[in-house]
């Protein structure tokens, strides 16, 4: 092409050329990313020659040469947000401000607008460099917007900050991407009403109640999820565990003891437990029902999205998924991976695998395995992958370029990432297993022996996290008797729902399809720092606010808190990236449902005011639970100890007829294990205390 001014790229770009190169711009041409040290790559990438100037104390980067002069600036994410000059609720009109007039504690934002603002008053075209996605595509778009002209602007692409695809990415420059800026938009807007409206709806009626201003906030993703931690947080508190019993031979084998396991076990009672197992002593031997060897294969897992990446270092490390994305952002930002906000499971096609091996081999800690990969495949390099895609960005991968003084958790995050991509082109593992099953004369009981070794290590070479054990099985012949040498009866009990960690709750939001990756770590925090869930040594606890905040909203927002609501609107959103939909209906559509709540939410504004002032320490109700602070609401209870009291009462025939015992002595046996409910342990301390 030949050096062509704005309007004409534009023709060419409708014409179907699709693109245009920066060097076909000629004049001032401000180029803008998202993080300082992404223009900086950015910069490095475009020529050697640069220059470093600063307005503010905020550095950017100018390159000349005789037809143009580029300028690479920095913001620091999100420049504008959304206010209001209204006060009350609800309200329904609003507009983009500068971030540090919006919230006070983004003033570090503000020089880096100023600079922005002076250096587009003297561009002649405009390239968003901020991160693919839909607020990478926001933040540009509207420092553009604000300081520049959209109408001369244009957009780059990229997924990882190396040279050679940054250089690439700025030749194939596009039109700005108005579908993912307009459902960026409507995300931010749609985010912007529900929460402003509903936190102020609860924040005005405690201050109406109790005459004191508290800080609450509900949200449009943070709601549904807050709920499901509570659902799952009041399941665990009025669970009471239920005694199951299993009979436990202990057999020998040339030498070797082994212990069984039930397979159908039928034991009801403490009653039977104990006869089967005066059986099996008085009989003395397990006859062989069956054994089986055999081999299975074990596929490689495909390269980390963001998710895969979160949910590894939680199980591996114990990150939490916030902690692993922002080492995952760094290592970005570093050039060390490509961009990690993905949800593909996908690497891409025109990926150089072999040249990039040979720069990980450049590695010392990947060095030996490379060189392993690459005999083991002949070097022919087909990754495995998922079926999971995303139309912005591939899986995550090592860029191949050397790290340099990362701390020891930056290290254990890149670690995953690299072993993770050579595990993709391993081979499959191969895992031996042998099972042994074992019946009792007389008896409808079957006991099994299992054992598995490593025939081949394949992929658990390079990826070795979830290398499995290894169980050595004696092999027995079907019909042989074996010697039973010990008989034990164990109880166990019945187990309630895991405890909720941060990676379920980001998992449960991937399931139900609300949040994004970007924003779905960071809304579990605010639920932290909201003070509705709280950390304990034992997982993640909803608090008596976060209790109330759920009660609230179920009771007068009821669409607010189910994961319907939010799901639609996000599928709308997906259908505005697609130019289906308009941002202007789904607006409408979103202001029309919140009045029709808020309307039903005034009806029961002293109700509303009463559960909360309660919840947050601030209101002693006058008729309030014999057992905590909250409001009464039968026989001298709470809600939630009122349920746990029923429970306790329809629990205790289960234990009588397996165990036998009288009420008391259930009581007593329930309270001591560690895994019944608090509430359930709290009536027994209170109010059965004494009886």
């Amino acid at each position: 092409m030949s050096r062509v001014d704005a309007n004409s790229v534009y023709n060419v770009i409708g014409r179907g050329q699709g693109f245009v190169s920066i060097w076909d711009l000629k004049g001032k041409i401000l180029v803008i990313a998202e993080k300082p040290k992404a223009a900086r790559k950015i910069a490095e990438a475009l020529s050697q020659k640069y220059f470093v100037r600063s307005i503010n104390n905020v550095a950017y980067f100018e390159i000349r040469d005789a037809f143009r002069q580029i300028i690479v600036a920095s913001s620091v994410g999100h420049l504008y947000g959304l206010t209001t000059r209204e006060n009350g609720y609800p309200v329904y009109t609003y507009q983009w401000a500068p971030l540090h007039e919006v919230e006070r504690k983004k003033t570090h934002s503000f020089n880096y607008l100023e600079a922005l603002r002076k250096l587009c008053a003297m561009g002649d075209y405009f390239v968003n460099a901020c991160d693919y996605d839909i607020e990478g595509s926001v933040i540009g778009y509207l420092i553009i917007r604000f300081n520049g002209d959209p109408g001369r602007a244009f957009r780059a692409k990229f997924s990882s900050l190396t040279p050679s695809e940054l250089r690439d990415a700025f030749k194939k420059l596009t039109r700005l991407d108005y579908e993912m800026i307009e459902a960026g938009l409507c995300r931010h807007e749609l985010d912007w009403l529900w929460g402003i409206n509903v936190s102020r709806a609860l924040m005005r009626t405690v201050e109406s109640f109790s005459k004191k201003r508290i800080i609450l906030s509900a949200g449009r993703v943070q709601t549904p999820t807050l709920k499901y931690v509570s659902d799952m947080e009041k399941e665990r508190n009025l669970f009471i565990p239920i005694p199951v019993y299993s009979v436990v031979p202990t057999i020998t084998k040339d030498g070797v003891k082994i212990t069984l396991e039930s397979v159908n076990n039928p034991l009801r009672t403490k009653k039977d437990a104990y006869a089967l197992a005066e059986k099996i002593r008085r009989e003395g031997f397990l006859t062989v029902e069956s054994y089986e060897e055999y081999t299975t294969s074990v596929q490689p897992p495909p390269p980390f999205n963001l998710g895969d990446l979160q949910e590894e270092a939680a199980k591996i490390y114990g990150y939490s998924p916030s902690k692993t994305q922002s080492i995952a952002e760094q290592l970005y930002l570093d050039a060390l991976i490509s961009y990690p906000r993905t949800n593909s499971q996908k690497l891409p096609s025109g990926l150089d695998f072999r040249g990039l091996l040979t720069k990980i081999s450049q590695i010392p800690s990947y060095s030996s395995l490379v060189s392993e990969l690459l005999r083991e495949t002949k070097g022919y390099l087909r990754p495995v992958e998922g079926e999971k895609e995303d139309p912005a960005h591939p899986a995550i991968y090592p860029t191949g370029v050397k790290p340099v003084k990362l701390s020891n958790e930056q290290w254990a995050v890149y670690d995953l990432i690299v072993r993770r991509f050579l595990a993709a082109f391993a081979g499959s593992a191969s895992i031996y297993r042998s099972t042994a099953r074992f019946t009792l004369q007389g008896a409808n009981i079957v006991f099994q022996a299992t054992g598995q070794g490593i025939g081949d290590l394949g992929w658990y070479k390079y990826y070795p996290f979830h290398k499995p054990g290894v169980k050595a099985l004696p092999r027995f012949k079907e019909g042989e008797k074996v010697k039973v040498v010990d008989v034990t009866v164990k109880t166990s009990y019945t187990r309630p729902p895991q405890r909720i960690s941060k990676i379920g709750m980001l998992r449960w939001m991937e399931s139900v399809e609300i949040g994004t990756e970007a924003t779905r770590a960071a809304i579990i925090e605010k639920l932290f720092e909201r003070k509705y869930l709280v950390n304990t040594s034992r997982g993640v606890v909803i608090t008596d606010l976060g209790l109330g905040i759920v009660e609230t909203l179920e009771a007068f927002f009821p669409e607010l808190v189910k994961v319907e609501l939010t799901r639609h609107f996000e599928r709308l959103m997906n259908d505005i990236k697609k130019g289906v939909v308009k941002r202007e209906q789904v607006i409408t559509e979103a202001k029309n449902t919140l009045d029709t709540l808020i309307k039903k939410f005034n009806e029961n504004r002293e109700k509303v005011g009463l559960t909360l002032s309660s919840r947050l320490g601030i209101y002693t109700p006058p008729n309030k639970c014999a057992i905590c602070n909250r409001e009464e609401f039968s026989n001298g209870l709470c809600i939630y100890h009122y349920k746990a009291s029923e429970q306790i009462n329809a629990v205790y025939e289960e234990w009588r007829e397996r165990e036998g015992v009288s009420f008391k002595d259930y009581l007593e046996k329930i309270k001591k294990l560690k895994s019944t409910g608090k509430w359930v342990v709290e009536v027994i301390e209170q109010v059965y205390s004494g009886r």
